[in-house]
């Protein structure tokens, strides 16, 4: 089994050409995954006029269904919709397996669904947290408990996100498995030259959304600006001077004295700026606050930044900030910390805070205290080690296998899992998968399996020792994107 290619389908509604740490985990597996030898097929909704059957760097094929957006970059709930098209492609590209990725993603749960009825194993990736309380979180914990009632494995990114799924879904902890996420180092380089410590700049990079706490920034950034005055060593050095010079030849030592004790925290009055890149709808609320506080030289809004201009973004700070309240394992982390910013990683690479404005500013000044301890190109070093794609692909392939030494189950052993999942909820799952498994059928009888065609696997050409032709890549990686074919 260990020795077997899988030919895996990736289901969800976030990919390329929207950025976002779900698409560059699907993306980054899937290429590692290609280079480990697997079939690995992408299927998501169409983005703009990008509808049909696309291939990207690899050899990674898309599959672009032409199904709009309805909200959020999800697809509209139909339950049964997209039925047909899922059969035809994993009849169509042979597939043995489908891994599903987010809790948010309408296709994701529909496809897991399907493939299930139609007997293929399923491995569903967690990426977010989720709360027990409010309306949202409770719909959403009881659409996962119905989805991973019949999955083979879990994934989830850190012990924290399984332990959120577990206790939502109420699935067995020993059928979900850690992996954390990665980063592409060869992309996140340090700065050639280490930035000056005159002008300490703190680097924001998220959707302004409200579950990345764009509210907090609100509050943080004021506060912390208020405490680092806008002025730089020299000034406080010059102005400390001026003052304890006058207070000597007025009253002598002791009143020096005095003001020394009084001034002796302009040592922490670094010269402190903001970077915010990214846009959405809280964005209105920052563009408020550094209206309100006059910090347009201070707070700088760069918008939607993408994904191949963070790198130079990052780069040009010290410390990262990240206020998300519902990160389970957040890639923008870990693009910051191997570009050598000061941020959440291991003991002395960390400033943790609760998300709360007081305990955020107080984290701020810590990490602007430690800040001189930091060498980025160690940083890098370190997360080259720590995090790598490669050992991310390994360690799926693992939960692969296990997912495929599952036995099969009919449709009468499938539904007990689903009818303990609730007293009406339990039942209202049994017929839902009653239904889909009806609808098959009829699928089945009206386009029989054999009526849809096998397509050809797309194999790059390689040399002698297995690896792919580094000409073939530079020449024509760049033709893939625009290549397609309608469904």
């Amino acid at each position: 089994m260990e020795d077997q290619k899988h030919r895996i389908l990736m289901v969800s509604d976030f990919f390329y050409p929207n950025f976002g740490g779900v698409e560059n985990h699907i993306y980054l597996l899937s290429q590692c995954l290609l280079k480990l030898g697997h079939k690995v097929v992408v299927a998501t909704h169409a983005y703009g006029n990008r509808s049909g059957v696309r291939y990207m760097t690899g050899g990674l094929k898309v599959y672009y269904i032409p199904w709009r957006p309805f909200l959020m970059q999800n697809t509209l709930p139909t339950f049964y919709g997209t039925l047909s098209i899922i059969r035809t492609i994993l009849v169509r590209e042979k597939i043995s397996l489908v891994h599903g990725h987010q809790a948010f993603s309408t296709l994701c749960h529909e496809a897991l669904m399907h493939a299930r009825t139609m007997g293929y194993k399923a491995v569903f990736t967690d990426h977010s947290l989720y709360g027990f309380a409010d309306v949202g979180s409770i719909h959403m914990n009881k659409v996962l408990q119905f989805t991973l009632a019949d999955v083979s494995q879990a994934i989830c990114v850190s012990h924290t996100s399984k332990e959120n799924t577990v206790l939502r879904s109420g699935l067995p902890p020993e059928r979900v498995f850690v992996i954390p996420n990665a980063v592409d180092t060869a992309m996140f380089k340090p700065a050639p030259k280490p930035l000056g410590r005159n002008e300490i700049i703190i680097v924001v990079i998220s959707r302004l959304v409200y579950r990345k706490g764009a509210d907090l920034l609100v509050e943080v950034i004021p506060e912390v600006c208020r405490i680092y005055p806008n002025v730089s060593y020299l000034e406080h050095a010059i102005a400390f001077g001026v003052l304890c010079f006058n207070a000597f030849l007025e009253h002598g030592f002791v009143q020096m004295q005095v003001t020394w004790n009084l001034s002796s925290h302009l040592y922490t009055c670094v010269k402190v700026r903001f970077i915010v890149g990214g846009d959405g709808p809280k964005r209105v609320r920052l563009e408020e606050m550094r209206e309100k506080h006059s910090l347009q030289d201070r707070v700088e809004m760069l918008g939607a930044v993408p994904h191949a201009q963070v790198q130079s973004v990052l780069i040009s700070g010290h410390i990262f900030l990240n206020s998300s309240l519902t990160e389970a394992f957040c890639i923008a982390i870990l693009e910051a910390a191997s570009c050598g910013l000061l941020t959440v990683l291991p003991d002395d690479m960390i400033v943790l805070a609760e998300p709360d404005p007081v305990d955020m500013v107080l984290a701020i000044r810590k990490a602007i205290s430690i800040l001189p301890k930091i060498d980025p190109q160690v940083m890098h070093e370190r997360m080259k080690k720590l995090y790598n794609w490669h050992d991310v692909a390994k360690r799926t392939e693992i939960v692969y296998d296990r997912a495929l030494k599952c036995s099969n189950e009919n449709l009468i052993e499938r539904l007990s899992r689903y009818l303990s999942c609730g007293a009406w909820a339990g039942k209202l799952f049994a017929l839902v998968m009653i239904i889909d498994y009806l609808l098959w059928h009829l699928l089945r009888y009206w386009k029989p399996t054999e009526d849809i065609d096998e397509v050809p696997d797309f194999i790059l050409p390689k040399n002698h020792d297995g690896k792919v032709l580094q000409d073939f890549n530079a020449e024509q990686r760049f033709f893939f994107p625009f290549f397609y074919y309608f469904i």
